[in-house]
């Protein structure tokens, strides 16, 4: 074991520092080529009293060469895009956020707990590593010259002796949400928000209660046959661009661990094609590409290669995301929640009216006052029925309607891959081909010829085909979306107790109350990301995401830009 493997956690000669401890997490600030990595990884299986998990923070500068890889990590190896991505291994007990980007930036990102640091590569911030050090936390450099360690040790790092070693005596950093000592929580909601929630939570050893008010999962928006999987492309790389492209990859290697696609849950990574809308569209898309994208995660398709695909002009070209493809939200939803396992008890048929806190629990009621379940946690993962609860009432929430047309196979000509411009088009699974869906604004939930006729008049100019007749069938869901068209992910802010707020962390919460909302129509690749980051958060683990971008998400900030304007 080399020096910098002996001293995580402890100086040469003593035990390293994971033995004992639930979680132990190391920042690396120079991934190089994972070496490390994977020697850390090996001591840690090789440690009979090692920690319960192995939290591995890597600052990427450079991309790595992923062939040179093992196996079970060249798997779930990402496009080299910017970024953070979430690995795990060892059935969940050791992750790897992988952060993507010039160091300084991913470093002032971090929101995490850490136990040892490895430093490597440029000199970054001495206090922003100090942000970050738990009391007694180790450091071994690579490289450490006299006026380096003068830094660290201006910001709490001890150095007992010449080596490159130190241990953080500083102040104890501000303290991260602690989990509730018992460790169940109230799901509200069985479509994918809410069994991602019950996934990721049972994963990790909470006891978890499902409840849904229908007599079973996925009978709202997630009750479409089929729902398309992609990332989102901007020129800015905007938040929503981020957050679908982490969310995105995160998704694949979520399913690819339970089972894969077309495995573990009807689907398929047959590829999508987006089309261009126009040549004004069709130029910025151009851009984008000009800026470089992995081919596999997204490729530019002039006219003619994308036509080809097409199996029809495509006169403006088109993205091909290759393992993009379409999934059944129901039985992804089935899947996700097999893997709870005992951890989870299901409650369907039951409506919930109200929610009461006593005595440090919350108490989920129904019809007549009855408790249907009680804990310290709920979860409301159920769309805008969240709104119908006194907790939730003021989140801006729309529900927007959504018809999908589904066609019988054979009906027209098609690829065989997913297609999409201002409607999409799936594949034929068992028969049907879903084209769809519509944005509507009234809550009827009948199926409408109008709406079928807006879908079949789109898909027919995609395909340069004349006017298309069919009979009326298909399926009618409510999205739920929010202003800025993000999800709502973490604690719900209490809007009774809010007086003069300047920052998100000023926002007064609800105590163990927390939303997973406004999935819009994104909820399928979503879900994983967003439960994973709701579950570091109570787990006070680090979070898999930049904290600028969790930040985005954070359920508070609309209130507080109302406080700010008023």
């Amino acid at each position: 074991m080399d020096a910098a493997i002996q001293t995580q956690g402890q100086e040469q000669g003593q035990e390293p520092g994971w033995r004992g401890r639930a979680r132990f997490v190391i920042l690396d600030t120079g991934f190089g080529q994972g070496e490390h990595f994977l020697a850390t990884l090996a001591a840690w299986r090789a440690d009979p009293r090692r920690a319960g998990r192995l939290h591995y923070l890597a600052l990427a500068a450079e991309p790595v060469d992923a062939a040179a890889l093992p196996d079970a990590l060249r798997a779930q190896w990402p496009p080299a895009v910017p970024g953070w991505q979430r690995m795990l291994l060892d059935d969940g007990r050791v992750t790897l956020d992988l952060m993507a980007g010039p160091a300084a930036a991913s470093l002032a990102q971090i929101e995490a707990r850490v136990d040892a640091f490895r430093l490597a590569g440029p000199a970054l911030s001495a206090t922003a590593l100090a942000r970050l050090a738990q009391p007694g936390a180790t450091l071994t450099a690579v490289e450490l010259d006299a006026a380096r360690r003068g830094e660290l040790a201006r910001v709490g790092f001890v150095f007992a002796t010449a080596a490159p070693q130190a241990c953080f005596a500083g102040r104890q950093p501000q303290p991260a949400a602690a989990a509730p000592q018992e460790r169940h929580a109230i799901v509200i909601g069985a479509g994918v928000a809410g069994a991602a929630a019950c996934e990721r939570l049972a994963a990790r050893g909470w006891r978890v209660t499902l409840v849904e008010r229908h007599a079973q999962p996925a009978q709202e928006a997630s009750g479409n046959l089929a729902g398309i999987f992609m990332p989102l492309l901007s020129r800015d790389d905007n938040p929503a661009s981020r957050l679908g492209r982490a969310a995105y990859l995160y998704a694949l290697r979520h399913w690819q661990n339970l089972g894969g696609v077309g495995a573990a849950f009807a689907g398929a990574r047959c590829g999508v094609l987006q089309l261009a809308r126009d040549p004004a569209h069709a130029a910025l898309q151009r851009q984008i590409a000009a800026a470089g994208q992995p081919p596999e995660y997204a490729r530019w398709l002039e006219p003619a290669e994308a036509g080809g695909l097409l199996g029809a002009p495509a006169p403006d070209g088109a993205w091909l995301f290759e393992q993009g493809g379409w999934a059944r939200p129901s039985s992804v939803c089935a899947a996700m929640l097999a893997a709870c396992g005992a951890a989870l008890e299901q409650i369907f048929s039951t409506g919930v009216l109200d929610l009461l806190r006593v005595d440090g629990l919350w108490q989920v009621r129904g019809a007549g006052g009855v408790v249907i379940a009680s804990a310290p946690t709920v979860i409301l993962a159920n769309g805008c029925g969240a709104t119908a609860l006194e907790q939730a009432a003021g989140l801006p929430l729309l529900a927007v309607r959504g018809q999908v047309t589904h066609l019988a196979e054979g009906s027209l000509a098609q690829p065989p891959l997913v297609v999409c411009r201002e409607a999409y088009m799936t594949p034929p699974s068992d028969g049907i081909v879903c084209v769809g869906a519509t944005y509507d604004a009234d809550a009827g939930r009948g199926l409408r010829a109008d709406s079928q006729r807006e879908n079949l008049a789109k898909i027919a100019s995609i395909l340069g085909l004349p006017p298309l007749e069919a009979p009326l069938a298909g399926r009618t869901g409510f999205r739920c979306v929010a202003p800025d068209r993000l999800p709502l992910v973490g604690a719900l802010p209490d809007a009774r107790a809010a007086g003069r707020c300047e920052r998100l962390r000023d926002v007064p919460r609800w105590p163990g109350l927390y939303g997973l909302l406004g999935y819009a129509s994104r909820g399928l690749i979503w879900a994983p990301l967003a439960a994973e980051l709701l579950a570091a958060q109570l787990d006070g683990e680090p979070l898999p995401l930049e904290a600028n971008l969790a930040a985005a998400l954070d359920p508070a900030r609309f209130l507080l830009k109302d406080l700010r304007r008023r």
